[in-house]
């Protein structure tokens, strides 16, 4: 019943570490990006104008009454824009990509309701508070210097983007006013714990490049699906439970855990299909492969590799006698 609840394959999750991958390389080359943007401190007044306007308006649709046609796709990047007015009479758009501007200020946009997508990658924004958008289903935000998660409030948001900010906390997020987000990337932030994320209707939670070392509030994420922790300051995997019953996928990769008895803690975990823990000093024990997969049986994959038979067989082994061993162990110390 579980299976049925919590729809998915491996053939996600190898798509979810190949997009991993990709992402690192473009972070790193935006990264040297920003070091050199960073030299202009403040920027010179460069308002949005009738021109740039109309070079970036496109895809001429009908109107929400059916009576007439408009521009509902508007993009101007890299423009080095500081001030958008100019959008606020376009109300029937619906895709905006206002990326690598020098925009603080987003404040023309709550009068575009129709609006479906924005992204505003690469600005100068400190803070992602704006008016409620009804018809708003995907935001990225990533790139900038927002402070916190204050603010958010769309009902129909179902994807949120905050990679590569200066974010500390989780808090602010409220699943009232957020019920439809189903996917969440804070990548590269400062957050140092999990504690008051207020959205648990999650299906993707990414959290891979902050300085999370510990894990708490996981129990209400019970429609999770996948979970990226990587290069964080884990060293202990308490936080995790068996209300996680959609949970496939979790990267722990570059974080410090030493020993087996934190690995088995995900045991909780009944769906748990792919693991990665490479880069943790665990990993260097002698027959790692062997020792995580007799404490977590249902591994498909460990590491990026899928799980063969005779390792399998071979895993069930060293189980029974550990097993053995307990049982001597407890008949010769008692409980």
């Amino acid at each position: 019943a579980a299976s049925a609840a919590c729809p998915g394959s491996m053939e996600d999750e190898e798509l979810e570490e190949e997009k991993e991958e990709g992402e690192e390389k473009e972070d790193e080359e935006k990264e040297e990006d920003e070091e050199k943007e960073e030299e202009d401190k403040e920027p010179a007044p460069c308002p949005l104008t009738e021109e740039i306007l109309k070079e970036g308006l496109s895809l001429l649709c009908k109107t929400g009454n059916g009576l007439a046609h408009a521009y509902v796709k508007f993009e101007a990047k890299a423009k080095g824009l500081t001030d958008i007015s100019l959008l606020e009479r376009f109300i029937h758009l619906r895709y905006v990509d206002l990326s690598k501007n020098k925009l603080k200020d987003l404040a023309p946009l709550s009068s575009l309701t129709q609006l479906l997508w924005l992204k505003v990658d690469g600005n100068l924004l400190d803070s992602a508070n704006m008016q409620e958008l009804p018809y708003l289903q995907v935001i990225s935000f990533d790139h900038n210097q927002i402070m916190d998660l204050e603010g958010i409030t769309h009902p129909l948001l179902g994807n949120l983007s905050l990679k590569e900010n200066k974010i500390q906390t989780v808090l602010g997020l409220s699943q009232d006013q957020l019920f439809s987000l189903q996917v969440l990337e804070l990548r590269g932030n400062q957050i140092k714990t999990t504690a008051g994320l207020g959205v648990s209707k999650l299906k993707k939670l990414y959290l891979a490049k902050n300085t999370i070392c510990s894990l708490e509030g996981l129990e209400e994420f019970e429609q999770l699906e996948i979970l990226h922790l990587r290069d964080n300051k884990l060293e202990a995997l308490d936080g995790f439970c068996d209300s996680m019953k959609c949970l496939q996928y979790l990267n722990l990769r570059g974080n410090g855990i030493k020993s087996f008895q934190e690995v088995e803690k995900l045991r909780v975990l009944p769906m748990l299909q792919a693991l990665v823990l490479m880069d943790n000093p665990c990993t260097e024990e002698p027959n790692y492969r062997l020792e995580v997969l007799s404490r977590l049986p249902q591994l498909q994959r460990l590491d990026k590799e899928p799980v063969e038979e005779e390792e399998r067989e071979e895993a069930e082994k060293i189980r029974q006698t550990r097993r053995e061993k307990e049982k001597v162990r407890t008949t010769q110390y008692g409980d």
